[in-house]
């Protein structure tokens, strides 16, 4: 089983995923499938399969009724993404200081 980040990653790895979160995050309320489908030249098929990634790393929600469902965005998992990356910023920010002081001292 893949782990959360994992998962994260994968489904914000694409970006058709990612333009469906997008627009999912800028609606004013639920979409359906049928109305995030008519967003782009792609089959629904396509479109459910990208929302399916996205529901399995909690980005998105779905709820029925009746025959349509409709999906929500849910942005607190991109927290996690946010946290490995502060880490290897801090990371990154170290070495950097670290090069400069070594530079300083010895040029």
């Amino acid at each position: 089983m893949q782990d959360k980040i994992t998962k994260l990653f994968k489904a914000i790895a694409d970006p058709t995923r990612r333009e469906i979160f997008h627009a999912l995050v800028i609606a004013t309320s639920a979409l359906s499938i049928t109305q995030i489908s008519n967003q782009f030249e792609m089959t629904r098929q396509g479109v459910t399969k990208h929302i399916k990634t996205l529901e399995e790393a909690g980005l998105v929600n779905i709820q029925s009724q009746g025959r349509e469902r409709y999906c929500n965005a849910n942005a607190k998992p991109l927290k996690e993404v946010n946290k490995w990356l502060q880490f290897y910023s801090k990371f990154w920010d170290t070495k950097l200081s670290n090069l400069e002081d070594y530079l300083n001292n010895n040029v």
